[in-house]
Parts: structure tokens; sequence; C-alpha cells
């Protein structure tokens, strides 16, 4: 049996891979079939299963090779918290699939955030952001970041002039995430995309709400799209895991160092769980995100419900431009009752079906109460800043039958 060699460029040497047994056709495949095919390395076993390779490190033929692995004059793999050959077909097919020159992967989807930001600022630099946000990355942003000495500003909302104002100045990184975590808050991507480039800065877009199923940021202006892999990707509540995806350029002269030498590195065996479910993150995606709209539907025609935030809803203050650049309008609804917070808590112990969690993107349907959970770490004056209310869950919408979703809260509903 011949020695198994490694997938990498000779010009990349901590981690861009070639596949070798993907198809070679001359038409453009579709993303279904990159879900299943893209990034494919067979081993010399000809294995129709994607290989797990359960190792933290790789052995050479000499000493004048391992030496050449380290600099770079070699291809092959060296440590696997560099690289491995599960985790480097997990990038592969996920950047085809995004239509991305280059992923790399993470331990979760917080470090994907910090790192994607982190690897480009330095003391003094200035990073523009949009207010309406996940805690963690608030957190990183209005805390940590500032205390390295970099200046942060954050816009609300979508107004092209407020962020016009805001990228007057010089600008090393426009941070976006949309649609928002947990109010479904809308961002105008090619706008932040055009005026962000006039500035001089980078733009990093969470898509993690929306999936690189339903919203494709780089095809909108964006250069960097960060995952949390544990969401929608991974789709099962299995494994945490995260991911950046940009240029080959950002790659090598940010973020290759700074992950090397930080160690946020996925496991193998967490890239070949996730690197199976995207063979079915297009069915499950879509089937959620329809059932998703027909469960907003009867909500936003419920007595009970003061509010509810689904961006393919034409109450949505960001329809139109969740229709734009949007093929879905996601799996996750913001939903506020007309209800004090102790009827809210009796509404989520009441569910039958739905599942009391912070997680979301899951094939089992989960819903949380964001103010006491998922953004209880930033405090009530910023909670109301975001539109966050104690009377506001999260509905994560799974693959149950939608039917049998809206059963489960009619009767929860109905006990209030």
């Amino acid at each position: 049996m011949a020695k198994i060699r490694s997938m990498t460029n000779r010009h990349r040497p901590w981690g861009y891979h070639s596949p070798t047994d993907e198809p070679k056709v001359d038409w453009e495949l579709q993303p279904e079939t990159l879900a299943v095919r893209a990034g494919l390395a067979r081993s010399g076993f000809g294995e129709t299963g994607e290989a797990l390779y359960l190792t933290s490190g790789f052995t050479y033929d000499s000493a004048q090779e391992a030496a050449d692995s380290f600099s770079g004059d070699t291809d092959h793999f060296v440590y696997s918290r560099f690289n491995n050959p599960t985790v480097a077909m997990f990038e592969t097919r996920l950047a085809a699939l995004e239509g991305a020159e280059a992923a790399m992967a993470t331990a979760s989807g917080m470090a994907a955030m910090f790192a994607s930001v982190a690897s480009v600022v330095a003391k003094g630099d200035r990073i523009v952001a949009s207010f309406a946000m996940f805690s963690s990355c608030y957190v990183v942003l209005s805390e940590i970041l500032p205390k390295w000495g970099v200046e942060v500003e954050f816009v609300h909302g979508n107004n092209k002039s407020d962020w016009a104002k805001a990228l007057t100045k010089p600008t090393k990184v426009v941070f976006v995430e949309t649609p928002s975590n947990p109010m479904l808050e809308i961002i105008d991507l090619k706008m932040v995309s055009e005026l962000a480039h006039n500035a001089g800065a980078i733009v990093v877009v969470d898509n993690i709400m929306a999936s690189p199923v339903l919203q494709r940021p780089l095809e909108l202006g964006a250069d960097v799209v960060v995952y949390s892999t544990t969401k929608h990707i991974d789709g099962q509540g299995r494994t945490l895991g995260g991911a950046i995806l940009g240029s080959a350029e950002y790659m090598a002269e940010h973020l290759e160092q700074f992950i090397r030498h930080t160690g946020p590195a996925m496991s193998p065996f967490t890239a070949w769980t996730v690197l199976k479910s995207l063979e079915t993150l297009t069915m499950r995606v879509t089937r959620m995100s329809d059932s998703a709209l027909a469960i907003a539907e009867f909500l936003n025609e419920h007595n009970l419900i003061k509010q509810v935030r689904y961006p393919f809803l034409k109450s949505h203050p960001g329809y139109e431009i969740a229709a734009a650049q949007m093929s879905g309008g996601g799996t996750t609804i913001g939903i506020e009752l007309n209800q004090p917070p102790a009827k809210v808590f009796e509404f989520l112990n009441a569910l039958q079906v739905i599942d009391i969690s912070n997680n979301l993107g899951d094939s089992k349907s989960l819903i949380t109460h964001p103010a006491s959970s998922t953004h209880r770490r930033v405090g009530e004056e910023i909670r109301a800043q975001m539109g966050i209310s104690d009377s506001l869950v999260r509905l994560s919408v799974g693959l149950e039958h939608p039917t049998d979703l809206i059963k489960d809260l009619e009767q929860s509903l109905g006990k209030l």
C-alpha cells in the first residue's frame, strides 16, 4: 500500500487543500452536489465514507523532510493543530459550498468570530459593528478588544447615513451580524460593504442565522464569513465548531499564523461529523425555513402575541432587504408576548413538543428566553437598546412537522 500523502498545496503549508477525488466535470456543480462531493479525498483504501484521521501528528521519511515540511517546501501535514486530512476535507467542502477561496475550521463559533477580527486588528485600529448581535460577540467587541487599545463603534439599525457617518474615519474591520440574534434585524450587506471598502475596511459577516443555504455574503460584497458550525451545519446537537471563510490572501496575511499559534483548532472527529452533516444541510435548512415561515404567519395572527420578528414576514421592517439578499427567511423566529415575564415562563413550561434550550439550528425545535439566557450577560440597558424585552422568546424551528409545532404553540398559549 502506498503511503498516504497530504492534500496541501505547496505554497499553503498550514492548510489549504486540493481535493483529489471530487468530480472533474466541465459544468458548474450545484450546491447540493458540492455538499456531498466537494473536497473528497480518498485514501489508498478507496473508502466511500470520508476517512476519520484521529491523529495528533504525522511522521516523515527523513529529518530533512520534516524540516522541509515545517518550512513549507514540502507538501506534508505537520500537526493536527495546524491541520489534519479530515479537517481539510471539511474546509474544502464548506468553501466550495460558500463560494469562498479558502476556509479555516475552529473549535467553536466564538473562536471563529474572535479570530476573524482579532487576527486583523492591533492597538490603535478601529472597528465599526452593527449593534444588534449575539451577546458573546458584543462582549468581545465592547469589552475585550477595547482592553487591547482597539476602538469600536456600534451602529444602530440599517440607516445608510448612520453607517456613512461611522465610516468617515479610517476603519480596519466592519463586523455585521445579519439576521441578528435574537431580533432578526437585517443589514443591507451591499450598502455596508461599499461604505466599508471606501473606508479601507474588510467586512466580516456573521452568517449563522441564515447559513450558506439562505444567504451568500461574499456575493453581496463581504470579504469574510464566519459560522458556528454547532448550529445548522452540524444541525443535530452533537458537536461544537466554527469556521472562517474568505480569500486566500486574507488567510495568508491575517489568519494562518494567528490560528497556528493561538490554537483554536477543530478536532478531526468534529470535522468528520460536520463534513457528513454538510450532505444534508440544504434539505434540512430549506425544510426548517419553510416551516418557520408557516409558524411565523400563525403567530402573527394570535391575540397573545405582541410582535413576531421573522425576516420573510412583510411586517418585518427589513423585509424588502431580506427578500433581496436571502433565499429564505431562516429557521429562527423572535416572538414577543403581550404578557408579563411570569406568564412567558408558564408558556415555555407548557410546551410539549418544543424543548427549552439555548441552542438553535437544530433538527429538534428549541425555544429560549434570551433576557435570562443567551443575552443575560450584556445587562438590562443593552438588552433594551437591542429591543430584547423580558417578554421575548426565540424559537428555533426544527424538522418536526409544522402542524405539530403549531398545535404545540397553540395549546401552550391557550393555557395562559
